[in-house]
């Protein structure tokens, strides 16, 4: 009961926090969706890198190091560190000035602008939904099971603990409330202070778990020897097709929309600056607690559940409550950005156009977006009931779709070239690549050749994306003058 109450606690300090930040809440719709376009640089880090870590990185990760070793950090961590920084700086400040130059909130209004087609628009917006919501399904399965191993053979809950659908209900609940009342100015308030949480708690959970395993030394001599080492288990070209999956942040609606939210170009640099070293701090404890795992419960225990069982191995119960609420910490600093995100898409993109934006007061949009946001975490909460595969594998999948994406962004703001018949292409190719690949998934990681299925991926969207815009008329001088050169913003 004692792990229980403190994440009662902890959830309940969330709320607290979401009543204060609405209180700055200013009762517009560009406050909901945008917080106004007011972030400074603490927060801007705090919010960018608490939904980038998701329940991908922690439970996800540690599982993934029990049934492949240390070289998993290598495979996500290291490549993210270097590809999301550049990402941030390539795309993220262009975008954020284009879209405070002509209002745009999501990713669909400025690639309809950019090239001029409706069409386009209404191709991109059901891909992206569909990439989203395994997203948000991965958060929801890793909070459920986590709770649900910590809590598991103790005297208040039984030999399985608390049923992962109550937390994951109740997590569910709990995001919502705050993002309705405060939307993105309190899911960037809420993501900061549980950045903060997860990051202290994480390395004091990190020392703990050595310390039960008799320290950092004893742990890994009794570890698997086979996951201390990289080379047999994930070969070089293996490992260097890693590489391309950190590219999809560059899709990613719900970072479109943080990026949106700056208060000006220089905001970025935190972000630029401190990004790889956040992630070190949240992979090294996870990836090496993950290979400690295999010597002290084997190596036949489910992946998405070490985390969980590592955690509940901890004696004091008070730990386990701070050290669990943690885990939540990092899980939900995704998923508020990532309802907020989707329920502001089918807000813009198909309420707003179909009814007309003029038609509606602002007070009306406020209603809508409201109650999408409310659609959306219960059909993903429904979702989460049902689905079982690896929480990793899930995530790998999900990034590879909107990696596969990543050649369009990027050529819309630095090749003049493309039309909007090769972006249609691009976007296509990948839609029809990925789900190819992804049917002949046998539910664990799939090679090509030796390489992960991103790279082909990538490559079919890029070639697409290339051939048809060259083979195209190009699109016309005077839209291009708005996107070409782009004003310095910064100045």
């Amino acid at each position: 009961m004692i792990v229980v109450v403190i994440i009662v606690i902890y959830l309940a300090l969330l709320l607290v926090l979401g009543g204060l930040s609405s209180r700055r809440f200013r009762n517009t719709s560009d406050d909901f969706f945008l917080a106004s376009r007011s972030i400074g640089p603490f927060l801007l880090v705090m919010s960018l890198f608490g939904t980038t870590m998701t329940a991908f990185a922690l439970v996800g990760s540690t599982g993934k190091a029990y049934e492949q070793g240390i070289g998993v950090y290598g495979l996500m961590a290291s490549w993210s560190g270097l590809i999301h920084s550049a990402v941030f700086f390539l795309v993220g400040i262009k975008l954020w000035a284009l879209g405070k130059r002509y209002g745009y909130v999501t990713q669909t209004q400025y690639f309809r602008d950019r090239f001029g087609n409706e069409m386009l628009g209404r191709l991109l917006f059901p891909i992206l939904v569909a990439l989203v919501v395994p997203y948000l399904l991965i958060g929801l399965m890793a909070a459920g099971v986590t709770v649900e191993k910590v809590t598991a053979k103790t005297e208040a809950f039984g030999p399985d603990g608390v049923p992962g659908w109550i937390t994951a209900g109740v997590i569910c609940l709990v995001v919502y409330t705050y993002v309705f009342f405060g939307g993105l100015r309190a899911a960037a308030w809420a993501n900061a202070f549980q950045t903060i949480v997860f990051l202290v708690v994480g390395l004091i959970a990190f020392f703990l778990i050595a310390d039960s395993l008799g320290g950092v030394e004893a742990a890994t001599a009794k570890a698997e020897p086979t996951r201390l080492i990289r080379e047999g288990s994930i070969s070089r070209l293996h490992f260097t097709s890693y590489l391309f999956i950190p590219l999809s942040v560059g899709m990613f609606p719900h970072l479109f929309q943080h990026w949106l939210t700056a208060r000006s170009a220089r905001t970025f640099k935190a972000p630029v600056v401190l990004h790889p070293v956040l992630i070190m701090l949240v992979w090294v404890p996870c990836i090496l607690i993950g290979v400690w795992a295999t010597g002290a419960l084997g190596t036949s225990k489910p992946p998405n559940a070490i985390l969980g069982i590592m955690v509940g191995r901890l004696q004091d119960p008070y730990i386990s409550g701070l050290v669990t609420a943690g885990i939540l910490a990092a899980i939900m600093s995704s998923l508020d950005s990532q309802f907020l995100c989707l329920g502001t898409m089918f807000s813009q993109d198909v309420i707003f156009r179909m009814k007309g934006s003029d038609q509606l007061t602002d007070s009306q949009k406020l209603f809508r977006a409201r109650l999408f946001v409310g659609g959306v975490i219960l059909c993903t909460y429904l979702l989460s009931l049902v689905t079982t595969k690896s929480i990793f594998d899930l995530a790998v999948w999900c990034f590879s779709g909107f990696a596969g994406l990543f050649p369009l962004v990027l050529a819309s703001l630095y090749w003049k070239r493309t039309t909007a018949a090769g972006a249609i292409a691009s976007i296509c190719t990948t839609a029809a690549v990925w789900l190819i690949l992804f049917l002949q998934s046998p539910g664990k990681e799939t090679l090509i050749l030796g390489m992960m299925p991103v790279v082909f991926i990538v490559l079919a969207s890029t070639v697409s994306l290339i051939v048809v815009s060259l083979g195209t008329k190009p699109v016309d001088s005077q839209r291009l003058q708005r996107f070409f050169p782009m004003k310095d913003e910064s100045k």
